[in-house]
């Protein structure tokens, strides 16, 4: 196991002594491959025992700490909030991100997160927020004009510009979501 100091030029090796040992990170800091190799010792010496070589391949990909990862999406619980956030919006003249979701729907769980992590790359453009029709009022889901979920919106000026509806795989509906917001920012 591999260890990252606080300084991304010092680095510390543990190696286990098992055998077979894989160590895969998929947060993306850090891969150990352990593989094992045969070399024969030199012929002149008379030597031909084989020797178990083990070679490390260490590959660090440290990631950009000057930005989020992820930025988490606010809540929208009301019209009156609504509204607020939309006028704030324009007088930044800020698009607004909405997504509108149910807590029972898998694919709006699902979809969530990727948003997020979406929302950390438009952190300074523009906010993301997320409405969970159950939880609010019938009156808000029908200024949406929600028919299916999820749906993320994106609104500017005060009103809604462009949507995408999400019944589809999530990297897909992110790729739609991503041209979506190039098309208006």
């Amino acid at each position: 196991m591999s260890i990252l100091a606080p300084n991304s030029q010092i680095m510390y090796r543990e190696i286990y002594n098992k055998e077979n040992q894989l160590f895969f990170n998929s947060g993306g800091n850090l891969n150990i491959v352990k593989s094992y190799g045969f070399c024969f010792v030199d012929k002149r010496r008379g030597d031909w025992k084989k020797k178990i070589k083990r070679e490390f391949r260490i590959h660090a990909s440290w990631p950009d700490l000057s930005r989020p990862a992820a930025v988490e999406m606010q809540p929208i619980e009301s019209s009156e909030q609504l509204d607020q956030i939309l006028d704030s919006a324009k007088e930044l003249s800020q698009p607004v991100i909405i997504d509108w979701m149910a807590s029972w729907c898998r694919k709006c769980i699902y979809l969530k997160p990727k948003l997020e992590k979406l929302a950390a790359e438009f952190d300074t453009k523009l906010k993301f927020y997320y409405v969970d029709v159950n939880k609010v009022p019938q009156t808000l889901v029908k200024r949406g004009n929600i028919s299916k979920m999820p749906t993320i919106q994106l609104w500017k000026d005060g009103e809604m510009k462009a949507e995408v509806i999400g019944g589809h795989k999530a990297w897909l509906v992110i790729e739609e979501v991503r041209e979506m917001i190039k098309n208006f920012v």
